[in-house]
């Protein structure tokens, strides 16, 4: 009986303080570190590019060397994807699953606390790399060997940073899948789980099966570098089209590892504004399985005009385009949830329909690539830039936001300013295709990605989306004050928030309590 009350005191005495952020093991703490880590990120990726996009204004060299240019593409593209994206999920993912399921916290809190710590010096690891003679990586963020081997220091440096950032997504994804399999309250079985654990559910074992593959990529890499191995160096024997298939078969895992929890924070918004429960629960879920499945095998499509054989191309080629059938299953999902329902339009659903909107032209457009006699002419031109960002930016990013503001009133218990809100949407929305759509464009008339520099007929359309980004960056500024805002204060929020929404979370108090299953509750 005495371990019990130590344990109990143990728990309720908690530092306040900034040892309270260093040394918690509370998942709502480190789900707040992880998205505020997050929104730093996206702000340091998102300034990088703005440094391409003001060179791109218009043809020649104005404001940056080439090399730097490569530098800013490369590292904008690592900050995002392993700096603001992936943390943002697991932020989410910290925050929403044990109250999701009705567990007191995450199955291994210490883990947790480790698994965000490492995010800072990784990422201050990748920044430093500026700072070396031959500056931060140039080589994309693919680091395509050959000529990831010949960089300076700093890629050495990203090497390393990348390793520490996928230690922290693996402990996180582990820590994931056994709170998910052993603390679900009592009655909560797996067909009773909200399709946002689910989601997390696939992501996680996707991050466990791919991140180890992406670090023996990068290890062989810096074999190559330093210890006289060649395994991609044709100079010694190599071949640079081995780490095309290792990292690729990371790399595209690694797209719908980003993609799925903004399935399941979607999936949780339009059914509650829409005022019907979600459409084909069973399907959906199979569909996010099948997804994620599916994503192992399809990974040389990134590779087609690499001199495959003509059977590994059509392979790729018909398994790529299978993979629209789970996604469409989703799509059509949630268009069923809509239709008839008695739909209002507060920010966190207009950020879920343009999610579905604009993800479905990222679809169309990745359809078009699966092709391949197509997708060599589509290769490596601005087409693929808007591709994945229409998968990406109005994927991943605009699910996060719209997410943010659906449980920012449960996370806080203050109402965001619902006109603020609609504005960073709009905003958000106009600018992100002013900035992207311009892009295929570019792309089918043949402008390579990755140049500073460009022929005179691809000018207006490289004006058109720099200021479109620029319009991009600035209305994030917005997203910042109101998140600020409302963690200041503001109408209080009730349990609910919203008009009758789905899920455990919203049976307990805003802000929810510090420790906030201290008897499981039964789910009927």
């Amino acid at each position: 009986m005495a371990i019990a009350t130590t344990h109990d005191e143990h728990h309720h005495d908690h530092p306040t303080g900034i040892m309270r952020w260093i040394t918690t093991t509370n998942h709502k703490d480190i789900g707040t570190l992880y998205l505020v880590f997050s929104l730093i990120m996206f702000m340091v990726g998102g300034a990088m590019i703005m440094v391409v996009r003001a060179e791109l204004f218009q043809p020649g060299l104005q404001l940056v060397n080439p090399h730097l240019f490569n530098q800013m593409t490369t590292v904008h593209a690592l900050v995002m994807v392993f700096g603001a994206v992936m943390p943002g999920m697991v932020g989410f993912a910290n925050w929403l699953i044990p109250m999701m399921i009705g567990a007191p916290d995450m199955a291994l809190p210490r883990l947790n606390n480790w698994s965000f710590w490492i995010l800072p010096f990784a990422a201050t690891l990748l920044m430093l790399s500026f700072l070396t003679v031959g500056g931060a990586p140039a080589a994309g963020w693919t680091m395509y060997a050959p000529l990831s081997i010949q960089g300076g220091m700093g890629m050495d440096m990203t090497i390393f940073a990348v390793h520490m950032l996928g230690i922290s997504s693996v402990l996180g994804a582990i820590n994931i899948i056994v709170t998910i399999f052993n603390m679900r309250a009592p009655g909560m079985n797996l067909t009773k789980m909200p399709l946002f654990v689910w989601t997390w559910l696939v992501t996680a074992f996707l991050l466990i099966a791919v991140i180890p593959v992406f670090a023996g990529a990068v290890t062989m890499l810096l074999m190559d570098r330093h210890f006289g191995t060649a395994f991609f160096d044709p100079a010694g024997g190599g071949d640079p089209v081995l780490f095309q298939h290792i990292f690729w078969f990371f790399g595209h895992p690694e797209v719908y590892i980003m993609v799925l929890p903004s399935f399941g924070i979607i999936s949780a918004i339009i059914p509650t504004f829409a005022r019907k429960p979600l459409f084909g629960y069973t399907s959906m879920v199979l569909a996010v399985a099948a997804i994620g499945f599916l994503s192992f095998i399809v990974w040389a499509h990134h590779m087609f005009t690499v001199g495959m054989p003509l059977v590994g191309e059509l392979y790729f080629m018909y398994a790529t385009m299978l993979i629209a059938v789970p996604t469409g299953v989703k799509i059509f999902n949630w268009l069923a949830t809509m239709w008839r329902g008695s739909m209002t339009f507060e920010t966190p659903m207009l950020f879920a329909i343009g999610v579905v909107t604009l993800f479905t032209m990222g679809g169309l457009t990745g359809i078009m690539t699966s092709i391949t006699p197509a997708d060599f002419q589509y290769h490596d031109t601005y087409f693929v830039v808007a591709h994945f960002h229409y998968t990406l930016f109005a994927g991943s990013v605009m699910g996060m936001m719209g997410g943010v503001y659906y449980w920012l009133p449960k996370w806080t218990g203050h109402m965001y300013n619902e006109t603020l809100g609609k504005w960073h949407f709009w905003l958000t929305a106009i600018f992100f295709n002013i900035t992207f759509f311009p892009q295929h464009f570019l792309g089918l008339a043949g402008m390579p990605r990755r140049i500073p520099d460009y022929a005179l007929q691809f000018t207006e359309f490289n004006q058109v989306s720099s200021i479109g980004s620029f319009g991009l960056g600035l209305s994030q500024l917005l997203l910042v004050y109101i998140v600020w805002k409302t963690v200041k204060g503001g109408k209080k929020a009730g349990n609910e928030v919203w008009d009758n929404p789905e899920g455990l979370e919203w049976t307990i108090p805003s802000p929810p309590p510090y420790h906030t299953f201290e008897t499981p509750p039964l789910v009927k």
